[in-house]
C-alpha cells in the first residue's frame, strides 16, 4: 500500500486541531456516541477484520482473532461506556492550607488531538484498545497502522471513513518514513507500541513538538516454575498455561513469556510436558488453522537464525512438534533451548516467536538476581502454590504486570492499568487509566466568602503574625 502523502496528514490533523480548539469540552453524549459507532463497526464487521488480518500474517484463526482481539474490545468499550460518566465527574480535593477555607478539585479535560501509532502482532487490539480510551476521555484521534498489515489498514481505514467524520478520527497507512512524519505532528498525547528500539526514535520525535508520550515496548518476558512440590497433574496443568501463552500467534506478543526458569530437578519433565501441551493444542500443527503463521519471510529467518546461534553455542532444541519448518507457509513449529550459553543472543534480543529458552536453576533467588540484572520486563510470570513465595517473588521484582499461575490474563480485566517500566515502557492505558492517560486533570479552587488571607497582604503586621503562627486543624 503506497503512504498517504503527508499533505493529507498535516490536512486532517489541523482540522482536527481546530476543532478541539474551537470545543474543546466534550459532553458524555458526544463521547458515548463515538464509542457506540466504534462497537457497531467492530460488531458488523468482525468477520471481514478477522479474514484481513488472517491474510496478512498467512493463516491466522478467526478464533483467535475473536479471543485475543475482538471480545476483549468489546468488554473494554462496554466497561467505558459503564463508568464514563463517573470518570467525568469533577473531583472533590481536601484543602490543607490552614489560612484558606475554599474549595479544591480536580476537572478532567479532554487533551485535544490523540495519536496512536499501532505494530503489526495485534492490529486491531492495539488501535482500538488505546483509541477506546482517547475517545471515552473526549478527544479526537489519527490512528497510524503498520506497513506489514496492509489488507487489514485499508479495510479499517475504510470504515473508519465510514463512521467517523474527519475532524473525529481517521486511520493512516503507510511505511517507517511516514511514521516518522506521523510523530513529527503536534499531538496532544502521542501513544506508541511497539519495540523498544523502536521506541527511542517516537521519543525523540515527539521532543520536538513537546508531545507528552505513552510507550507500550516489549522486552525479554520471564516465567518461573516455582519450587514447591507440586503433583504431576498440578505441574502438567501449569506447563500448559506456559506453553499457550507462548503459542497463541506463534508467540508474536509482547507479553508472550520469552524464556523460563524451571527447577534442575524438572527439568525433563517440563520438556515433556512441553511436548504434551502443543500436541493436545495442535494435534496436526502443519496442517491445523489454528496455528499462526510467522508475519514475513524476514522474521521467519531471524528466527532460525536465533536457533541455529543457540545450538552453534551449544544449545540442546527440543522440537515440540514433528511438524519441520515451512518457509513457505512461515509456519515455525514451537522449539525449546537448553543449556543455552549466556552470550547466545536468544537471551539478548527478544524472540516475538515460538522459541523458548529453559533455564535451570537450584536456588529460586538465583532466577530473581538473574531477571534483576536485566532490563525490566513488560511481564513476568509466576506458576507456584506457595502463598510466601509468591509474595516473595512479587515484592523482589520489578516488571509492568504479572500474572500468577497462568499467562496474559493481568491485561485482561479493564480494572487493572496495562504497560511497561523502564525499558518496556512508560504509561498505561486500558479501563480508567486509558481515561487517565487521555485527559488533563485541570486543578481549580474556588475561594470563600470570607478568608483570612485577606489579613496577610503586606504591610505586615501583629494579627499576621498571630494568623501564621496559628496550629493548623486536623
Amino acid at each position: 500500500m503506497e503512504p498517504q502523502p503527508t499533505t493529507e496528514l498535516t490536512r486532517i490533523f489541523a482540522l482536527q486541531h481546530a476543532a478541539s480548539r474551537a470545543s474543546p469540552d466534550t459532553p458524555w453524549a458526544v463521547r458515548a456516541d463515538r464509542l457506540e459507532r466504534l462497537r457497531k463497526l467492530l460488531r458488523d464487521h468482525r468477520g471481514a477484520l478477522a479474514s484481513a488480518i488472517s491474510a496478512d500474517f498467512g493463516q491466522r484463526s478467526h478464533h483467535e482473532t475473536e479471543l485475543l482481539e475482538i471480545n476483549p474490545l468489546l468488554d473494554g468499550i462496554a466497561h467505558s461506556l459503564r463508568h464514563g460518566p463517573a470518570w467525568m465527574r469533577q473531583r472533590r480535593r481536601a484543602v490543607s492550607f490552614k489560612y484558606q477555607p475554599g474549595a479544591a478539585s480536580l476537572m478532567p479535560q479532554p487533551l485535544g488531538v490523540a495519536g496512536i501509532v499501532v505494530p503489526w502482532n495485534y492490529p486491531l487490539a492495539l488501535s482500538v484498545g488505546p483509541l477506546n480510551g482517547a475517545l471515552c476521555a473526549g478527544n479526537r484521534a489519527l490512528v497510524k497502522l503498520s506497513e506489514l498489515t496492509p489488507r487489514f489498514g485499508e479495510l479499517m481505514a475504510a470504515l473508519v471513513a465510514q463512521h467517523f467524520a474527519e475532524d473525529e478520527l481517521r486511520v493512516f497507512n503507510g511505511d517507517a518514513g511516514f511514521s516518522r512524519q506521523f510523530c513529527q505532528q503536534p499531538f496532544d498525547h502521542l501513544l506508541f507500541t511497539g519495540s523498544t528500539a523502536v521506541g527511542h526514535h517516537v521519543m525523540r520525535a515527539a521532543s520536538d513538538t513537546l508531545t507528552p508520550v505513552t510507550l507500550e515496548l516489549g522486552g525479554k518476558s520471564p516465567a518461573i516454575i516455582g519450587p514447591s512440590a507440586m503433583s504431576d497433574a498440578q505441574f502438567d496443568l501449569l506447563v500448559r498455561r506456559l506453553v499457550i501463552g507462548k503459542t497463541f500467534n506463534a508467540g508474536q506478543t509482547c507479553i508472550a513469556p520469552d524464556y523460563a526458569f524451571v527447577p534442575r530437578a524438572r527439568l525433563a519433565q517440563f520438556i515433556d510436558s512441553a511436548g504434551r501441551a502443543v500436541k493436545a493444542f495442535y494435534p496436526s500443527l502443519a496442517g491445523t488453522g489454528d496455528y499462526t503463521s510467522i508475519i514475513n519471510a524476514r522474521h521467519f529467518e531471524r528466527l532460525q537464525a536465533l536457533v541455529d546461534d543457540a545450538i552453534a553455542r551449544g544449545a540442546t532444541a527440543w522440537p515440540l512438534s514433528p511438524a519441520e519448518p515451512d518457509p513457505q507457509r512461515r509456519i515455525f513449529p514451537p522449539v525449546l533451548l537448553s543449556a543455552v550459553a549466556p552470550g547466545s543472543t536468544v537471551l539478548k534480543e527478544e524472540i516475538f516467536g515460538p522459541v523458548l529458552p529453559v533455564l535451570a536453576y537450584d536456588q529460586l533467588d538465583e532466577a530473581m538476581a538473574w531477571i534483576n540484572a536485566r532490563p525490566r520486563p513488560l511481564a513476568l510470570y509466576l506458576f507456584e502454590r506457595d502463598r510466601k513465595i509468591v509474595a516473595h517473588v512479587l515484592a523482589h521484582t520489578v516488571s509492568g504486570g504479572v500474572t500468577v499461575n497462568d499467562t496474559f490474563l493481568h491485561v485482561a480485566p479493564e480494572s487493572l492499568p496495562f504497560g511497561g517500566v523502564g525499558a518496556s515502557g512508560m504509561g498505561a492505558y486500558h479501563g480508567e487509566a486509558g481515561f487517565r492517560t487521555f485527559s488533563h486533570f485541570k486543578p481549580v479552587f474556588t475561594q470563600a466568602p470570607l478568608s483570612l488571607v485577606g489579613w496577610l497582604y503586606p504591610p505586615f503586621g501583629k494579627l499576621a503574625e498571630r494568623i501564621l503562627r496559628m496550629p493548623k486543624s486536623r
